[in-house]
C-alpha cells in the first residue's frame, strides 16, 4: 500500500468512540492518501509492504484530531471596546445603547461593510484558531438582520475558506435580534423565513440558527424559522436557554436540531431530551466569563444522561471576544467542571458532531479528512491545563 504521507513515532488521542478516554495511542503512526486518513493506530500495525512518498517522524509527540470552533460569529465590522470600557466605569445597558453601543453598533458597522471589508476584518481572528490547531469553523450571520447584509456576511464567511487552508461552515442567524427601530417580530419572522430558501439557492448557508430568549424571540417564533428551514433542507441550532429557561433545550431536540448553545438555564427535562435526539450541548465559557454569569450549564445532567457536550469559543464582538480554543478548553475545565477528557472531545469530536460532521471530522480514524494538530506537549492534560501556552508543532490541514 502507498501512502502519500505517514507520520510515525507519534502518540495519538485518536478520540474513536470504541476506545475509552481520548482513545490514546502509544507508538502510533497515521497515513494519509488523497487528503483522507488511511490508517491511524500502532505503527506495529500498518499493513504489511506500506511505503509513503513521504514518512515524517514525529519524535513522540502527541497527534489530536484538527480542532473544531463549532460556534463562532467571526464575520462582523466594527469594535465593541468603547462599550466594554463603558461597563467597567459602571454603565448600565441602557446607556450603552443611548449612547449608540451594543449589537445596534455592530449592526450599524456591518451594514457599511463590503464583502471584502468584512473578509479584511475577519482574516486576523480566523489566523488566530489557525495558529492554535483549528482545521474547522463555523460562521454565523446575524449582524446584518436585513436580507442583503445578511447574504454579504454569509458570502463573507464562504471566502474565508477561499483565502485560507481551512473548513468553513455557514450558518444563517437572521433570528439574532430585532433589526434596529424595528418593532413587528412577527413580520421581521416572515421576512427571515423568506430568505432561507434564498440563501440555500444561492448555496451560501450550510444550517439555521435563531435566538430563543425573552429578548429575542419566542418558542413558535422560532418553530416557524425551523419549519422555513426544513423545508428548504437545512439542518438547525439554536441559542437556547442562555438567560432564562424557555425550554428552548427541549425545542432544539423537538426539531433534531444538531445543537443547542449556552444552555445556562437548561433543565433536566431539556438534558434528557437533547440526549434523545441526540442534540448536542454546545457550551460557550467566553461568553458566561465576560458576562458575569453565575449561573452555570447543567453539566452533571448533561453526564447523567448522555448529552454529548461540544465547547467553542463564541467569538463575537460583544458577549465573548475571544479567538482561542485552547483558553476556551481552560474555561470549561475551570468555570464548568469539564474533565480533560471532556475538553478535548468537546473541542474536537463533539464539535464536529454539532456540525454535522461526525462522518468527516473530529477523530483520527480510516476515511476521515486527514486534518491533525501535533503538539510538543507530553501529555493532553497540558492543552488544558495551560493559559495562553499555544504549544502547537504543526497543522495539517487535508494531508498538507
Amino acid at each position: 500500500m502507498l501512502f502519500d504521507t505517514v507520520w510515525l513515532d507519534a502518540r495519538l488521542a485518536t478520540l474513536r468512540d470504541d476506545l475509552p478516554g481520548l482513545g490514546n495511542v502509544d507508538g502510533g503512526a497515521v497515513a494519509a492518501r488523497d487528503g483522507r486518513i488511511v490508517f491511524a493506530g500502532r505503527e506495529a500495525d500498518l499493513p504489511s509492504g506500506w511505503d509513503a512518498r513521504e514518512r515524517v517522524s514525529l519524535d513522540g509527540r502527541l497527534v489530536t484530531p484538527g480542532l473544531v470552533d463549532c460556534h463562532t460569529h467571526l464575520v462582523y465590522a466594527g469594535s465593541r471596546a468603547r462599550e466594554f470600557e463603558m461597563r467597567l466605569a459602571g454603565a448600565t445597558y441602557e446607556e450603552i445603547s443611548r449612547a449608540g453601543g451594543g449589537i445596534a453598533a455592530t449592526v450599524k458597522a456591518t451594514r457599511a461593510a463590503s464583502v471584502d471589508e468584512l473578509v479584511d476584518a475577519a482574516l486576523p481572528r480566523l489566523d488566530r484558531l489557525i495558529a492554535e490547531g483549528v482545521t474547522t469553523v463555523e460562521v454565523k450571520s446575524g449582524y446584518g438582520l436585513e436580507d442583503d447584509a445578511e447574504a454579504r456576511m454569509l458570502e463573507a464567511a464562504r471566502s474565508l475558506a477561499t483565502r485560507r487552508p481551512v473548513t468553513v461552515l455557514t450558518t444563517y442567524l437572521g433570528a439574532h435580534a430585532m433589526p434596529p427601530g424595528a418593532s413587528d417580530k412577527g413580520a421581521y419572522v416572515d421576512a427571515v423565513c423568506a430568505l432561507i430558501p434564498q440563501l440555500k439557492r444561492a448555496g451560501l448557508v450550510d444550517a439555521v440558527d435563531a435566538f430563543c430568549e425573552g429578548i429575542a424571540f419566542s418558542p413558535a417564533q422560532v418553530a416557524r424559522v425551523f419549519a422555513a428551514a426544513k423545508e428548504a433542507g437545512l439542518p438547525v441550532k439554536l441559542h437556547a436557554d442562555q438567560l432564562s429557561n424557555l425550554h428552548g433545550a427541549r425545542l432544539a431536540a423537538e426539531h433534531g436540531a444538531l445543537s443547542a448553545d449556552h444552555l445556562e438555564y437548561t433543565d433536566e427535562d431539556g438534558a434528557a431530551a437533547m440526549a434523545r435526539a441526540g442534540t448536542v450541548a454546545v457550551l460557550l465559557p467566553g461568553a458566561y466569563y465576560v458576562l458575569r454569569e453565575t449561573r452555570k450549564p447543567p453539566v452533571a445532567a448533561f453526564r447523567q444522561h448522555g448529552t454529548r457536550m461540544a465547547i467553542s469559543t463564541d467569538c463575537n464582538p460583544g458577549t465573548s471576544p475571544l479567538t482561542s480554543l485552547l483558553l476556551t478548553m481552560n474555561m470549561a475545565a475551570t468555570l464548568f467542571g469539564f474533565t480533560v477528557d471532556e475538553a478535548v472531545a468537546g473541542a474536537t469530536r463533539e464539535a464536529a458532531r454539532a456540525l454535522g460532521l461526525a462522518s468527516e471530522a473530529g477523530t483520527l480514524e480510516a476515511g476521515k479528512r486527514c486534518d491533525l494538530a501535533i503538539w510538543d506537549v507530553d501529555a493532553a492534560a497540558e492543552l488544558v491545563y495551560r493559559i495562553g501556552f499555544n504549544p502547537l508543532y504543526k497543522r495539517v490541514y487535508r494531508g498538507n
